[in-house]
């Protein structure tokens, strides 16, 4: 074959082999990974011009010149700049028509995905005839655009079910997860893996095989019938509901319907999704979602990374110190957990097993991930540690003491760190020599799927232990959130009288099962009652007392009584305010439903703390602020967080609706005086 001119291009490279193949690389400039910005997809429609003058190319391979992986998906940025709905139609419509070129060229086409492939870059991969992955274990290959309150929309709908059947492609789109390359493979989501390595010698087989495309089989084909669509559908929509409200998530609702109406199928059903997601992306919901999106940015992105840890000790063995242990040691890094005798570390690393079969499934990794964790009773990894981590009791004088001798044993470097809920980290810093190298690191329960970890500085606290306690967390996966030292730091102090004023409403009558409904009816996973169960009714009436300052009242008689019954909640035999089977709550379903004063109690109090917050500078600003409840608490995320609630609400709206409860319920409802601050700063 003659040489083939290329078009010169700054995202995208074009190349020939020796067998006249192209090789269509992506590469945008200036950014450590491919996302579909509109310059991206502008240079798309140049180079499929390009390609669709050479009818009789032998093949054409899309690859990703970046580390990162294949492509993000859609650049989530341009998504802020959508004002009106035809106009977010019309940019879908212009990437169907793009990827539809992909599908038209007349030579084969391949997608070499090189880890991450999610959103629109799986839907340019789906465009392709065919899929080669790397071979891995991590899960990077997904259609997760609910989770920006949108379904995919450069022909993803459509694709998906043609080439996995209806359930698996639905599945993939309503949950938005992720699949390793592996699962992908299985999944009949990618034709082949590859070592790495290896990716463009088995690309080029794959071109010269040829193979037939693949197709789901017969039956899930079967439920495409137009006849059984609404059966399905029916199913669908009540499994959805239980996930999510369809008022907060009309997204995978508008997928169904999708589906239910085209069954994947024709120009019809690419033009409807299109004026679906174009709904969809200006919609209060997908603003929210996007602004969460952002806020995980900013928390994965606060400080560079420095020095990697390589060794952590966690002091305190029980179920908190025993899975941060096995989380460092899942994130690849060596670790000894310490506790008073070798009876007490057995559980931990009982625990830690079940959590390395789960998480971890390269071949290798989890029995990988056991040898680095090593029971360590007489403490010797104090001094070859990078990281100490103390998760004993929530006892001062114990912290105090054990602080004492641990900075005698550890290295001049080594970040100490208490996981403290609730103290002061001043007042656990008072006996240390260098009081300044003390930091809170507060993982929250349960470890292994709590993305948040608060980093709690003091006025005096060095700024480097600092700044590489914050890489240390990003490190291990988890999203730092700074906060200062203050009783209950962020999340506690927020929690707390969100949970203290749902006892206040069981102590005026109502039930247990109408308080949760009504934190459930406006978009919390969890109800407070079902909370405080789960966390523990000693921790609670503990953690309230020590902040009973704070918020200027003691915690509920509610409370003492329970605990006083020994009726501490989920992990108790007799259970709390619910009883347990199989660990889920046992409600009584003749409950009356809640009103709206009764929500407007229970998330008045946390948004009213939350004013409070900023005004006392627990977090550097109110999208911190956000970010911190949203990720530590699940706070309702179709909001954007408390103050971005009760911003798009109206400044001057909740402070009536505090006063109106003030009126009615007491002082503990007066609007916080920060309310005027925050309102200027929307």
């Amino acid at each position: 074959m003659a040489a083939i001119p290329v078009p010169a291009l700054t995202h995208w490279k074009l190349s020939y082999g020796s067998t006249g193949h192209c090789w269509a690389t992506l590469d945008k400039a200036d950014s450590s990974s491919n996302t579909l910005s509109r310059e991206v997809m502008d240079e798309l429609d140049l180079l499929l011009s390009h390609l669709e003058r050479f009818p009789e190319l032998p093949g054409v391979i899309f690859r990703s010149a970046k580390a990162s992986g294949f492509i993000l998906g859609a650049d989530v940025g341009e998504f802020e700049l959508l004002a009106d709905a035809a106009t977010a139609a019309g940019l879908a419509a212009r990437g169907q028509a793009l990827l539809q070129r992909i599908e038209n060229l007349p030579c084969p086409t391949v997608a070499l995905l090189n880890g991450y492939t999610l959103g629109g870059g799986l839907e340019l991969a789906l465009a392709c005839r065919y899929r080669i992955a790397i071979e891995g274990y991590d899960r990077c290959i997904g259609l997760p655009e609910v989770q920006l309150g949108i379904h995919p929309g450069f022909g993803g709908t459509v694709r998906s079910v043609a080439l996995l059947g209806v359930p698996r492609a639905l599945d993939l789109m309503l949950t938005g997860r992720s699949l390793s390359p592996v699962e992908a493979r299985n999944f009949g989501l990618v034709d082949g893996l590859a070592a790495a390595g290896e990716g463009e010698a088995a690309a080029l087989r794959m071109l010269a095989r040829k193979p037939a495309r693949r197709r789901p089989v017969w039956y899930l084909r079967l439920l495409n019938n137009q006849r059984l669509r609404p059966l399905f559908a029916r199913q669908l929509h009540r499994a959805t509901r239980r996930k999510a409200s369809p008022a907060h998530y009309p997204a995978p609702y508008a997928l169904i319907d999708l589906w239910e109406r085209y069954g994947g199928m024709g120009i019809e059903a690419y033009r409807a999704e299109a004026d679906s997601i174009g709904r969809l992306l200006v919609s209060k919901t997908s603003k929210n979602l996007v602004r969460v999106f952002r806020l995980r940015e900013r928390l994965r992105n606060l400080t560079p990374r420095g020095k990697a840890v390589r060794h952590v000790h966690v002091i305190g063995a029980g179920v908190m110190g025993g899975d941060i242990a096995s989380w460092c040691a899942v994130s690849g890094l060596h670790v000894t957990v310490q506790d008073r005798e070798e009876r007490f570390v057995t559980p931990a690393l009982e625990r830690a097993r079940i959590l390395f079969s789960k998480r971890l499934k390269a071949p290798g990794a989890a029995a990988a991930a056991r040898r680095r964790l090593v029971g360590d009773v007489a403490g010797t990894g104090v001094a070859k540690a990078d990281v100490v981590i103390e998760a004993i009791v929530e006892n001062l004088d114990a912290k105090t003491q054990l602080f004492t001798a641990v900075e005698r044993g550890a290295g001049a470097d080594t970040i100490l760190a208490t996981n403290t809920s609730s103290i002061r980290i001043e007042e656990i810093a008072d006996g240390l020599r260098q009081p300044r190298r003390l930091v809170g690191i507060h993982f929250f329960n349960p470890v292994a799927s709590m993305p948040l970890v608060e980093v709690i500085r003091t006025k005096s606290t060095d700024s480097g232990a600092f700044e590489r306690s914050l890489a240390f967390v990003t490190q291990i996966g988890k999203l730092p959130l700074p906060c200062a030292s203050a009783p209950g730091f962020l999340v506690n102090r927020i929690l707390m009288p969100y949970m203290l004023e749902a006892l206040a409403a069981f102590e005026d009558g109502y039930r247990i099962e109408t308080i949760d409904a009504a934190a459930l009816e406006f978009g919390m996973p969890m109800g407070p009652i079902e909370l405080g169960d789960k966390v523990g009714l000693d921790i609670a009436l503990h953690v309230s007392e020590i902040l009973a300052d704070t918020y200027g009242a003691e915690p509920p008689e509610a409370l003492h009584e329970m605990v006083d019954k020994g009726r501490l909640g989920q992990k108790s035999p007799s259970g709390g305010f619910y009883q347990y089977r199989d660990g889920k709550p046992l409600r009584r379903k003749d409950y009356p439903p809640p009103d709206s004063e009764l929500i407007d109690r229970l998330i008045l109090r946390l948004v009213n703390e939350a004013a409070k917050c900023v005004s006392d500078g627990i977090v550097e600003d109110a999208d911190l602020l956000d970010a911190g409840v949203i990720f530590g608490t699940g706070f309702a995320p179709h909001t954007g967080g408390p103050i971005n609630y009760a911003r798009q609400c109206g400044i001057e709206q909740i402070t009536e609706r505090l006063l109106a409860l003030k009126e009615k319920h007491g002082d503990r409802f007066l609007p916080s005086p920060a309310w005027s601050k925050i309102g200027s700063a929307a």
